[in-house]
């Protein structure tokens, strides 16, 4: 039952001229009536939103999990599409259920308010805009929209009261400034009356904070009352205990009474405008030694608006005092407001201190808010989203947190997916930043990726061969060795070398009238796809006709190249477009990794969508501690700044190739101006007394097909304290999640590190110097002869001055064994070693590869990485010249046989590869890195066991 006074109370507020107003909005205050009972029992007028209500309400009930699963099951949205789906329904709702108040009173109250989103608080264009497309997205006349009154929020006031929109203005709380907020209103009406605008259909009101001046006016007094001197002083300081918001407020109200009476206001009202209306906001009392409705019996006055939250409405139902308050005492206003300056306190410095902090505060509110819901979206998700779970060393944990809440506050997320520059080093990073949108994109086209794939099953290829480097062969391998290639589809091949043995290897296993070329380089000027396919199309040729051989080959390129020219004079099947936005190794969700895909069959729209969930979950709203990709980068750069530099990649054996694209990403993106993270990959797993305390563990598992020996050695590294990136991948089409969370973490880590991850300085160098050797060649026939400083087990050893005369210092330099004892001696606590191996890619290689590290990480316990040549040239190889001079690197050259020649060149592929291995020891050796190169005989195979024995001897 509705008791008297509970009625009495509100309607004689009502009677007195003001309106009351709920600052409070939540789905179960609509859905069990209340809110509909307020407006018919208690004649509330108005609703105000609230970003912190919302965030209590979607984190610690289920009220909006039903919605938010409706909402993800029609399809996935971003965290702020979900946000602002559930809070329009809700203003929806409220609107109706206060249109009849707004009919009533012919659109003079019956209003609910929406914020802009506070990020735009100082940017008025985009405000602006804001506003239009939510007012589009409510499509309700009785909805104010909430802007701040900042500076860029003034002209943005003025702009949307002129084209008739209703606005609430925000974080209000100086007199000088509400005159400004006054004129904003005029200025806006005076134009939508020149528009031919009718007036009376817009309604405004301006918003003053009331408590938060209080609560920010104690705290200064109490700290100058422990400084005062004499009873006087301090007496004056303590009579300003909680008067001052009120003295503001009323002497804004006489304000308002001057401004909406001159003959100004007066041709306004002739025309049919209403007054903006001074709404009190900030009324529940902070200071419990002060009265619970302070904020409401001393700010009761004609054409105003109280905005109460729940506790604060029903203390004035139980125990308020309706009296005209706001013209009483105006005086001791003007003595309250002249004593506060007298004791030093200015109340222009404080106002534009509190709206600052406001601003703030409003960001920090919104982003707990779009936290929680990426929290909720999250769980509903369940499986459907990769899990990830940091765990790190405690000082480690702080420094994380710390760049965490720094980047929050700052608001570096939504910086990063604008492109900000200022984010990285200020250089072109803006112009490389198209992978943010590249799934979106491509979920727009899969019906030509679909019919791509169809095209090639049709033509009953056998295999698809992948010409390119790095960034386009590298993502399109993950595809082919996790997925491999569906019924009736090619199997995708990659020859991503330039060494004779390993081109003979692919050659024999392929039909060549069965087989698609794929060239893949975004620049179309890259080396070795380029002479692989002068070699293959002739081969081609040779086999089929000239005129058939164009018909075996595809291109993926970026538009205008060199390679978009030649495939079209001779006449590829097929040239598809690259995104030039998108630096080569973020390709892999553009079509250098999505073609090669639709050619083995794989189902496009399963992956992307998968994809697309992670994209959503690091969006542009998600703040850091929420947002996956932002997390994981924060720990990588922070562990980087701690020393932990060595990100050591264990993924599960069916994904294992995910490890090699990952480790272009990382070094060649983070690896410069020496800094950055050396991604060890593949290194197999050794007890914990193997690793030193320069390590970050990134774990990718495969849920479906873990590996109980890999779980083993994590749970024991979490258990000795390292620190651990452990991912969970649900099913091999989620890997796609992965291509994107650790893009956004290599960009975020770059940021933390101080680089630009988006170049390759590095990388560039050893190209050209490349370059020269094989236009030696061209010219003379020959490389330049060359001068090893010993010669021992059949193999020559190769240095530059600096590392031979240390070598020689160091130990026996006489012999093989004595170089290589001195030479890994230089191994120290932090560093890695990396053995840069020119030779064929294959199983028996790799496993010898593999030994020798486990050798040396075993003996010295450092990282250690295996890179193939020239492979690594294009990722890893960075990292190696560029970032942290912790490097001691072991180049293994050997002499080829059974050579190929390149067509229309002197020099052959054997030539190329050592020009490469060549060029890159130079470049290693100009940055002053330790380095030794191991040329081996024409028997690989033997020379490699040699070197493992030897190397073994030398650790002893």
């Amino acid at each position: 039952m509705t008791s008297p006074r509970r009625e009495s109370s509100f309607k004689l507020l009502r009677k007195a001229g003001q309106a009351v107003w709920l600052d409070f909005l939540a789905r179960r205050l609509l859905s069990e009536g209340r809110l509909e009972k307020l407006v018919i029992e208690d004649g509330l007028s108005g609703v105000t939103s609230n970003p912190s209500i919302f965030e209590k309400a979607i984190a610690e009930s289920a009220d909006y999990d039903a919605f938010l699963k409706e909402t993800e099951h029609d399809g996935d949205f971003d965290v702020m599409t979900l946000y602002e789906r559930l809070a329009i329904e809700d203003i929806r709702q409220a609107a109706d259920i206060l249109r009849p108040v707004y009919d009533t009173t012919k659109r003079a109250d019956g209003y609910v308010s929406l914020e802009v989103s506070p990020y735009l608080a100082m940017d008025t264009e985009a405000t602006v805009d804001e506003a239009r497309r939510l007012a589009k997205a409510v499509g309700r006349e009785n909805v104010m929209f909430k802007v701040p009154a900042t500076k860029p929020g003034l002209p943005a006031i003025s702009h949307l009261i002129g084209e008739g929109f209703n606005i609430n203005v925000t974080l209000l709380f100086s007199q000088n400034i509400y005159e400004e907020v006054a004129e904003a209103y005029f200025a806006g009406l005076e134009h939508f009356i020149e528009q031919g605008g009718d007036p009376s259909r817009v309604a405004s009101v301006a918003s003053f904070f009331v408590s938060r001046i209080d609560v920010a006016v104690d705290k200064l007094v109490e700290k100058q009352l422990g400084r005062a001197a004499d009873t006087a002083e301090r007496e004056a300081l303590s009579a300003l205990r909680g008067k001052v918001a009120i003295a503001n407020a009323k002497l804004a109200y006489q304000r308002y009474k001057r401004i909406f009476s001159g003959a100004r206001w007066e041709r306004l009202k002739a025309r049919g405008a209403r007054v903006q209306r001074l709404l009190w906001a900030s009324t529940s009392t902070k200071n419990s030694d002060y009265s619970d409705v302070l904020y409401v019996e001393e700010l009761i006055g004609e054409d105003t608006v109280n905005t109460m939250p729940p506790a604060t409405m029903e203390a004035f139902r139980d125990h308020g005092r309706v009296h005209p308050s706001l013209e009483q005492n105006i005086d001791d206003a003007e003595r309250i407001m002249a004593a506060l300056e007298r004791c030093g306190i200015s109340i222009d410095a404080l106002t534009a201190q509190l709206t600052q902090e406001g601003v703030a505060l409003f960001a920090d509110a919104f982003d707990k808010l779009l936290g929680a819901v990426a929290r909720k979206r999250a769980a509903l998700l369940g499986e459907a989203l990769n899990n990830q779970i940091i765990t790190l060393p405690a000082e480690l944990e702080r420094e994380a947190a710390s760049a965490s809440e720094a980047w929050r506050r700052a608001g570096n997320v939504r910086r990063l997916w604008s492109g900000d520059t200022t984010l990285w080093t200020t250089a072109d990073e803006d112009k490389w930043v198209g992978w943010l949108s590249i799934v979106e994109e491509q979920r727009k086209r899969i019906g030509e990726l679909e019919k791509l794939g169809e095209d090639v099953r049709r033509r009953n290829f056998k295999h698809a061969v992948l010409l390119g480097m790095g960034g386009s062969s590298l993502g399109a391998e993950v595809l082919a060795r996790t997925f491999g290639n569906a019924e009736n589809y090619p199997e995708l091949l990659i020859l991503d070398s330039t060494d004779p043995a390993q081109i003979h290897a692919i050659e024999q296993e392929l039909d060549l009238a069965r087989t698609l070329f794929i060239v893949s380089s975004k620049s179309g000027t890259t080396l070795e796809p380029n002479i692989l396919k002068a070699y293959f199309f002739e081969r081609v040729k040779k086999a089929l006709g000239d005129d058939q051989a164009g018909a075996h080959f595809a291109a993926i390129t970026d538009p205008g190249s060199k390679l978009e020219g030649l495939a079209e004079s001779d006449g590829f099947w097929r040239c598809t477009s690259g995104k030039p936005s998108i630096g080569g190794r973020y390709s892999v969700l553009s079509d250098f990794g999505m073609v090669p895909g639709a050619a083995i069959g794989l189902n496009a729209v399963r992956f992307l969508g998968s994809a697309q969930k992670m994209v959503h979950s690091c969006g542009s709203a998600v703040p850091p501690a929420d947002n996956p990709g932002v997390a994981l980068g924060i720990s990588m750069g922070a562990a980087a700044k701690a020393g932990r530099d060595k990100i050591t990649i264990i993924a599960s054996p069916a994904i294992a190739s995910f490890g090699a694209w990952l480790e272009q990403l990382l070094a060649e993106s983070t690896g410069k101006k020496g800094k950055g993270l050396i991604p060890v990959n593949a290194e197999p797993l050794g007890a914990v007394n193997a690793y030193g305390q320069d390590r970050l563990f990134a774990y990718v598992r495969l849920t479906t097909e873990a590996d109980p020996e890999q779980d083993k050695a994590i749970a024991a590294l979490k258990q000795a304290g390292q620190p651990v990136v452990h991912i969970e991948v649900t099913g091999r089409y989620q890997l796609g999640q992965e291509f994107f969370r650790w893009e956004i973490a290599t960009a975020v880590a770059g940021a933390i590190i101080g680089i630009n991850p988006f170049d390759q300085p590095d990388v560039e160098a050893s190209k050209i110097k490349a370059r020269e050797l094989t236009d030696a060649f061209e010219k003379k026939g020959s490389l330049p002869a060359e001068t090893p400083i010993l010669q021992d087990h059949g193999a020559k050893v190769f240095a530059d001055d600096a590392n031979a005369k240390v070598l020689k210092q160091a130990g026996d330099g006489r012999t093989l064994i004595g170089s290589l004892k001195a030479h890994l001696g230089r191994l120290h606590s932090g560093d890695y070693c990396a053995l840069l191996a020119y030779v064929a890619r294959d199983d028996r290689h790799e496993r010898a590869l593999q030994d020798i590290r486990v050798a040396i990480r075993d003996a010295k316990r450092v990282a250690t990485c295996v890179g193939f040549g020239p492979r690594f040239l294009h990722s890893t190889g960075q990292a190696y010249k560029g970032g942290p001079n912790s490097g001691v690197f072991l180049e293994i050259t050997y002499e080829t046989r059974d050579d190929i020649p390149v067509p229309d060149h002197k020099y052959s592929f054997g030539s190329v590869i050592a020009a490469q291995a060549r060029g890159d020891f130079a470049v290693l050796n100009k940055s002053a890195q330790r380095a030794l190169r191991i040329h081996l005989g024409a028997d690989v195979n033997a020379g490699l066991e040699n070197l493992t024995d030897v190397v073994r001897k030398a650790l002893m």
